[in-house]
């Protein structure tokens, strides 16, 4: 493991070079980015190089990041190119500091509450002249549904978080990321999916293309759903904050559970109560009794909750509890 490395969880790694001798900063940074990203060629833009910190997350084929570090400037030449690797999409979140990226004959400035795209597959250069921070998102290529004209048509461009299906896209990135270490790999995966269906959803967009309404819902449902289980256990989880946490409205957050067959409020509750029934015959169930376990999963009233609880399961709370089961 390189100097300035630690293991954080499976998965997830953060390096800080802040430890070291300023005459090794520069070559631990440069096998950090690599790394990170890809092979690139790293210039410091000041003498003496300042310390930089780098904290990743893998959430099935997605690579999360974020970057600290002082002026610098990082190229991909062909000859980097050419030695392989399997091509990748970055999309970057600018959070400080104001970059300068050039790729398929642009050159844009990316500024604070902006993001924006760098093919692995094609030379690129981008420069920060101040110390900067930013979140990046390290996409496979070839799990991005987008023809190569389409994606080509937008590196090195700079997006707002402001409106649109930019707003959408950078939002759910935003809150992916934050949320990034505690996600189980089913929900991980889950979520990089949905990122992945966005960002698709975003190069289409800016192309003058749309998708099948089919792959918008399933994209929709999808992100409405990790938005909701992660917020399961807020008793005040109501559909016209889903709906506005999620840019639609009530009308179209509710046909999206329609098209499943199924109501919001009825799944909800079933994810509530399996909660609920793992909690139940667990050792905690001990010390929180059921109006706890209730509390815990959403259920804002304990009399609601075992009512809600005998007709979905065909017994008490407190019988489920100490194993009573229905009988046919």
């Amino acid at each position: 493991m390189a100097p300035g490395v630690q293991d954080v969880k499976e998965g997830s790694a953060a390096l800080s070079t802040a430890p070291l001798a300023a005459s090794d900063r520069a070559e631990v940074w440069h096998e950090a980015v690599a790394r990170t990203f890809m092979p690139m060629t790293v210039r410091f833009l000041e003498e003496v190089p300042s310390p930089g910190t780098i904290v990743s997350h893998q959430l099935g084929p997605v690579r999360i990041s974020r970057i600290e570090a002082g002026p610098q400037m990082v190229t991909r030449g062909t000859r980097m190119i050419a030695a392989g690797g399997p091509p990748s999409l970055i999309l970057s979140l600018q959070e400080r500091g104001t970059s300068l990226k050039e790729q398929d004959g642009r050159e844009s400035l990316i500024r604070p509450g902006e993001f924006s795209f760098t093919d692995s597959s094609r030379v690129f250069r981008k420069k920060i002249d101040e110390g900067f921070a930013f979140t990046s998102f390290h996409f496979p290529r070839a799990e991005l549904d987008v023809s190569e004209r389409a994606l080509r048509g937008l590196t090195a461009t700079a997006f707002s978080r402001d409106e649109g299906s930019a707003a959408l896209l950078a939002t759910y990135l935003t809150q992916m990321a934050r949320e990034a270490e505690r996600l189980d790999e089913g929900v991980g995966r889950r979520a990089a999916a949905t990122a992945l269906d966005l960002l698709a959803l975003l190069v289409d967009d800016r192309n003058g293309q749309s998708r099948p309404q089919e792959s918008q819902s399933a994209a929709s449902l999808e992100r409405v759903k990790d938005y909701i289980l992660r917020n399961l256990r807020d008793p005040d989880l109501s559909p016209s904050r889903i709906a506005e946490a999620n840019y639609m409205s009530l009308r179209f957050l509710h046909k999206l559970f329609q098209q499943e067959g199924v109501t919001l409020g009825t799944w909800i509750r079933t994810q509530r109560l399996e909660r609920c029934s793992r909690d139940l015959l667990r050792p905690m169930a001990e010390d929180l009794g059921v109006a706890g376990i209730a509390r815990r999963w959403g259920f804002a009233n304990s009399s609601h909750f075992s009512r809600t609880f005998r007709e979905a399961y065909g017994v008490s709370p407190r019988d489920w509890q100490v194993g009573v089961r229905p009988t046919d």
